[in-house]
């Protein structure tokens, strides 16, 4: 397999111990990978140096000479003032084509990655819809390899599904960090995490999701083993030479530096396998035993004069687990602020249980005091914090969240998201809750950190109300499941998967409620056959009879061209570029046809 990117022994560091040392790995031809690792391993950082934007201290990166490049970054930038058009245009300028050529690809793009206005602000869009240019604009000059980091960040779940299909229908290959378990399984056929329990820094399986995990305990378990081993023969070696002085001197010298070595592979060992821990997320229950925490009868709401849903009833009640879906600007935070108390419906009515207590998690971690530091975040009140009836240190509380210690003095503000996210949990494990409502807190937790956050809501005893885009969290966990439509309507689903296809369902509808409407539009501005034949001749006069029907069938063509062009996206320059000549001419004919058409009538009524 011909290799496009390889590095050899690369190393990173930003303080006494390297972030990654000496990782060496090739990217192929056609290669799917999946890059994950615990949050600050480095994935952004080698993602970086991958793509050419950062060096790494030590190391040989190598892309070959003939390859094209392309990176979207997690953070999606755009130069200020640009269009959506001229974003892509802009990212055009550094290929070698015509300007004709360059307008036909932007446009091709641009339709295929859904954006009807190329000339909106690109500063003026969503979250979700910057991802979806920063993606256009990388896929664009058709990379051979495409580096992605979290590229489903901002995406709702309709926006990931879409992804999905992009990638896996892609020509060229692909190296993707994400932590969402459910996308990696759709879209790597290779995984390899970066993380330092790893004596290369990487490991590296040609399997899928599913398999990588089992290959990795196996690992995992084999290295727990060759510790405990390793730590007896250390054991032994200190008792034998702290017995008496002579007892070292009788030892030749070369057994005398082995127990070094033995030792500082001990030490080695401990540090790997420390890595390897998870955060102790535990939500706690107040124990309530109500039969009824939270009634919803006929819940309604709009925001800005959109509906975002109406008639909802709702009975939670201890053990009730309910996830939340719909596309992006559906409505789904503000259903869990209106249960919270945050805003007043518009109809309906909520009927909560005396003294409910309700915690939440706001979308962004909007709670946090970002001038505080570590340690008044986590212990506002002294050097002691109270969990499930235990005093607990700040030392102690920090670590059993992935802190260390020389972290507890930093601002909130310089941590990162996925530490934010831990933070945020930590405090409310400090407040027993009847009800918790979660907007979107998987997002930035790395894969060991969203198992051991599965867990903790499967065992919690009160009720549950959750946006997530998390796949197999909500699957894992939810009793049911709502979906908004962003028109006025929720659903009830037994699983995540039932809301996807109703919602694709829906959106094909809807697409050939839009066609034909836009049929009938263009068919009502069509030229009609003239009643009177002044001046034409019989020959003009039965050409003018008949280009209504050439026009609908040359614009036909064209839809078909459209089509065809879109298709070809993935398959190759030459093949895109044939597809789009034939497009061009077929909307030549199109104009061709007007304009013989307005000779015609002008000629008639002349």
């Amino acid at each position: 397999m011909s290799v496009l990117l390889g590095v050899q022994g690369l190393t990173k560091a930003f303080g006494p111990r390297p972030l990654f040392r000496e990782l060496s790995f090739d990217l192929s031809v056609g290669e799917r990978v999946g890059l994950i690792g615990p949050n600050g391993a480095g994935k952004s950082t080698l993602l970086n140096i991958l793509s050419g934007i950062d060096e790494a201290n030590e190391g040989i990166r190598s892309l070959r000479r003939s390859a094209k490049l392309g990176f979207v970054a997690q953070d999606d930038k755009f130069e200020q003032g640009l269009s959506v058009r001229n974003v892509v245009l802009l990212e055009l300028a550094k290929e070698p084509m015509d300007d004709h050529d360059r307008e036909t690809r932007t446009n091709i793009i641009l339709d295929q990655f859904g954006f009807e206005d190329p000339h909106q602000a690109s500063h003026e869009l969503s979250g979700g819809w910057r991802k979806r240019l920063s993606l256009a604009r990388a896929i664009v000059c058709q990379p051979d390899l495409l580096l992605l980091d979290e590229p489903t960040n901002h995406l709702d779940l309709p926006g990931i599904l879409w992804l999905e299909r992009l990638l896996r229908s892609a020509s060229f290959a692909y190296l993707v960090a994400t932590h969402d378990r459910a996308f990696l399984r759709a879209v790597a056929d290779d995984i390899m995490e970066i993380n330092r329990t790893y004596p290369t820094g990487t490991f590296r399986v040609a399997e899928s999701y599913d398999g990588f995990v089992q290959r990795r305990e196996d690992f995992l378990e084999g290295q727990a083993r060759q510790q405990e081993s390793v730590a007896n023969q250390v054991r032994r070696e200190t008792e034998w030479l702290g017995r008496k002085a002579a007892a070292r001197t009788c030892k030749a010298s070369s057994r005398i530096e082995d127990a070094a070595k033995r030792r500082d592979e001990l030490s080695e060992l401990k540090y790997r396998n420390a890595s390897t821990g998870a955060a102790g997320i535990a939500f706690v229950g107040t124990g309530r035993q109500s039969r009824k925490l939270l009634t919803v009868v006929g819940l309604g709401k709009q925001m800005g004069g959109k509906p975002l849903f109406s008639g909802l009833d709702l009975i939670l009640t201890p053990g009730t687990k309910i996830g939340l879906l719909g596309a992006n600007g559906s409505g789904k935070s503000v259903l869990l602020r209106t249960l919270a108390g945050e805003h007043l419906p518009d109809a309906g009515t909520i009927t909560e249980a005396d003294g409910l207590r309700k915690v939440m998690f706001e979308q962004g971690r909007a709670a946090l005091d970002t001038t505080q530091t570590l340690r008044k975040a986590l212990c506002p009140n002294g050097d002691m914090v109270v969990h499930n009836n235990r005093t607990i240190h700040v030392v102690a509380w920090a670590k059993q969240f992935l802190f260390r210690e020389d972290q507890l003095d930093l601002l909130v503000a310089s941590l990162s998201g996925g530490e934010q996210a831990r933070l945020r949990m930590a405090q409310m494990m400090l407040l027993p809750a009847d009800l918790l409502l979660l907007d979107e807190p998987t997002n930035d937790l790395d894969i060991p950190a969203l198992e051991v956050l599965e867990e903790t809501l499967l065992e919690f005893p009160g009720a549950l109300c959750i946006v997530s885009h998390d796949r197999e969290l909500l699957d894992r966990i939810c009793t049911e499941i709502i979906g908004l439509d962003g028109l006025g309507t929720a659903g009830r689903y037994a699983s995540v998967g039932q809301w996807l296809a109703a919602y694709e369902r829906s959106q094909q509808e809807a697409a050939k409620v839009r066609n034909s409407n836009a049929k009938a539009a263009s068919s009502s501005t069509k030229p009609v056959a003239p009643k009177s034949r002044k001046k034409l001749t019989y020959k003009e006069q039965q050409e003018l009879e008949t280009i209504e029907g050439s026009l609908l069938a040359a614009e036909e063509s064209v839809t078909d061209r459209l089509a065809e062009v879109e298709r070809s996206g993935t398959l190759g320059h030459v093949v895109l570029m044939n597809a789009c000549r034939l497009l061009e001419e077929a909307q030549k004919e199109v104009e061709r046809l007007y304009g013989r058409w307005q000779e015609l009538e002008a000629k008639r009524d002349g």
